[in-house]
């Protein structure tokens, strides 16, 4: 158990640490842009080879199809009450929202793979955390509604139940069937990949410009090389 509580608090950290640099700091346009196109290209790696990847080869296509399409709905649907209603507080809540939806189910795959180790993901996880909560930091911080100390509460609100994820889903490992992982890994793979096409990288290019490509492919050789 401290084991997988230790894994689940060093995917929590950058998820604070980040938000808490996004939040004291007023970080330039394009340096938050580079980023969060870093970030990107991290969990682009992530949801392929640490999420769909495995996920495809448990359930096959069609399963992990369902699960892919059905992360990528919930987020999607879930961002757009969030722009219709909140405005302004849209993006930086929407970061937030993609970091929960895709984090449950990436930390529930990291505590049921501590029986065979789990570092590859846990760098993954941890690589891919700390970008997009600088970014949604740096939004939240702007957001009169909420300011910096609601936007770090809300943070380490959502760094404390991950740890908590990873540590009943090691807890039940033994319980939790390989088709019921290999789903959950599918739906954080749709939902990383809704938050890529719907609010990070629109956000990375409109601050940052055409260069920010080549930030995005940095993260991902990055990330891909440590998964």
């Amino acid at each position: 158990m401290l084991t997988a509580a230790l894994y689940g608090a060093a995917t929590a950290v950058p998820l604070v640490g980040g938000a808490a640099v996004g939040l004291r700091w007023r970080i330039p346009k394009p340096v938050l842009a580079a980023l969060m196109a870093f970030g990107a290209g991290t969990m682009i790696a992530a949801a392929s080879e640490e999420l769909f990847g495995p996920a495809f080869t448990e359930v096959g296509a069609g399963l992990a199809g369902l699960g892919l399409i059905g992360g990528a709905a919930a987020y999607v649907v879930l961002s757009h009450l969030l722009d219709t209603r909140l405005g302004t507080s849209a993006v930086g809540l929407g970061l937030l929202l993609g970091a929960f939806l895709d984090g449950v189910p990436e930390n529930t795959a990291l505590g049921v793979s501590l029986q065979e180790g789990g570092l590859a993901l846990l760098v993954a996880i941890a690589v891919g955390n700390t970008p997009e909560a600088i970014a949604s930091a740096a939004s939240l911080r702007e957001d009169p509604a909420l300011g910096p100390r609601r936007g770090l509460l809300l943070w380490a609100g959502v760094g404390v139940l991950l740890t908590l994820v990873t540590v009943a889903a090691h807890a039940g490992s033994d319980v939790v069937s390989p088709t019921a992982i290999a789903v959950a890994q599918a739906v954080a793979g749709g939902a990383t990949l809704a938050v890529l096409a719907d609010t990070l990288l629109p956000e990375a290019y409109r601050d940052g410009g055409w260069w920010i490509g080549l930030s995005t492919a940095l993260g991902f050789w990055l990330a891909f090389v440590l998964g």
